[in-house]
């Protein structure tokens, strides 16, 4: 499947994101030429196990992250982080877990926004929010380069495209820049072949990143 990079949204020391940074990085889409194709949207949940005996804690899972990804809307995607696993399951599996009660979700977040495309690219861009709230969390923007799926072969038409990207962004004097971290996806298991398992365990890298910048904010 055709590479991607997601990357979020930093803000400068002593600010915080809000829908008009959003807004203005919508229009830095429109002014390179993105032309819009639609809505999107993905949705990440944490979950924690429902231990009813405290000896049987050890052979679960502490917590880990699930994920849905609008391109592969029959799968479902967990991330085991203190095991460094990747894990592609049926989507109703959501549902079994509801009704085995073994997991609890904790927290859901939601990426949501619009698609645009942008010759060879495709470029998503949206806000991070909290499930059944509007309370602005963070800013993605995912990059997908159609033509190529080795991360190694795309890193520097990718690395190049991002470079325009950030010019134009910087044009408006905006209080942050975009930030990429790639996971060490070979931790994971994962190889220079792109999957929608490299998407998943980038979207979880987000959100830990998320999480670094908001406590960062309140201290």
């Amino acid at each position: 499947m055709p590479l991607k990079w997601v990357l979020h949204w930093q803000p400068n020391a002593g600010t915080t994101v809000n829908t008009q940074i959003l807004n203005e990085v919508s229009q830095c889409v429109e002014s390179i030429s993105g032309v819009k194709e639609g809505r999107w949207k993905a949705t990440l949940t944490s979950y924690k196990p429902m231990v009813r005996e405290q000896n049987l804690s050890a052979e679960f899972p502490r917590d880990f992250l699930g994920i849905s990804l609008p391109e592969q809307p029959n799968k479902y995607y967990f991330m085991i982080r203190g095991q460094r696993l990747v894990v592609e399951a049926d989507s109703s599996i959501q549902a079994i877990m509801e009704k085995l009660q073994s997991y609890k979700s904790r927290v859901a977040l939601l990426f949501e926004g619009f698609q645009y495309q942008l010759g060879d690219f495709q470029l998503r861009v949206g806000k991070v929010v909290p499930n059944h709230s509007e309370n602005l969390r963070g800013i993605v923007m995912e990059v997908e380069y159609l033509p190529i799926s080795s991360i190694e072969k795309a890193r520097q038409i990718m690395e190049e495209f991002v470079d325009i990207w950030q010019e134009t962004v910087s044009k408006r004097s905006l209080p942050g820049h975009f930030m990429h971290i790639e996971p060490s996806f070979s931790e994971y298991g994962l190889l220079d072949h792109y999957t929608a398992q490299h998407t998943a365990l980038q979207y979880a890298t987000v959100v830990a990143q998320l999480i670094v910048t908001q406590q960062a904010t309140r201290n």
